[in-house]
């Protein structure tokens, strides 16, 4: 567990993509076993399970920051088939591939113009990478972008970065423009509850218009 926890924080101590890039791959082989099984990660169940209250098992998805997987094998076991994985570490994407549950893996970093078409996917899912030093609020404008007109952008937040890391104006004054609506908010709860008892995350759904 000691080992995983510092595994963790090396990772949350990256200063730019790069370095969060490099300690991605590094970490990938280990990823699993430390955040599912050591940490009881349990974000993808949850974020899961509002997705699927909305979203059609026919959509074409996005899974924004993939990872290695995790959500994928989620939204596969409840039907989903469509879904493209990316992620900004090529290492996860490598252990993403062997789940079998992907159509196509793209190493993209979000922050920045995304390499997809405008109205691209039916919906969006992005579980665990709003969170400290990781991906920055101004992410939602491109994944609105490439999202449909009355798809979903569904993703897990930390509460605390909610509140200090800029997300609050972003999601609000995306949706005093008219781009997004709110369609569900879950109540706080903890995603790690083994190996971080003292974080606590949200799920949030927005449709976009």
């Amino acid at each position: 567990m000691q080992e995983s926890h510092k595994r963790v924080q090396w990772v949350y101590e990256s200063t730019n993509d790069k370095e969060l890039e490099d300690r991605y791959d590094q970490w990938a082989a280990d990823y699993d076993s430390d955040l599912a099984q050591e940490f009881e990660w349990n974000a993808p169940q949850n974020a899961t399970a509002v997705f699927a209250k909305h979203v059609d098992k026919a959509a074409h998805i996005l899974d924004a920051g993939a990872g290695t997987g995790l959500v994928g094998e989620c939204l596969a076991e409840v039907g989903y088939k469509d879904m493209v994985a990316m992620d900004l570490s090529q290492g996860m994407l490598e252990e993403a591939k062997s789940k079998n549950v992907y159509n196509a893996f793209d190493q993209m970093a979000l922050g920045g113009t995304l390499d997809y078409a405008t109205d691209e996917f039916d919906a969006v899912i992005s579980v665990g990478v709003f969170t400290q030093g990781h991906a920055p609020a101004n992410s939602f404008d491109e994944l609105a972008r490439i999202t449909k007109p009355g798809g979903l952008i569904v993703f897990s937040l930390r509460v605390d970065t909610y509140e200090s890391a800029g997300f609050k104006q972003q999601q609000s004054g995306m949706e005093e423009s008219g781009i997004w609506q709110l369609a569900e908010m879950t109540d706080e709860y903890q995603p790690m509850p083994q190996g971080e008892p003292d974080v606590w995350h949200r799920i949030w759904a927005y449709r976009v218009n």
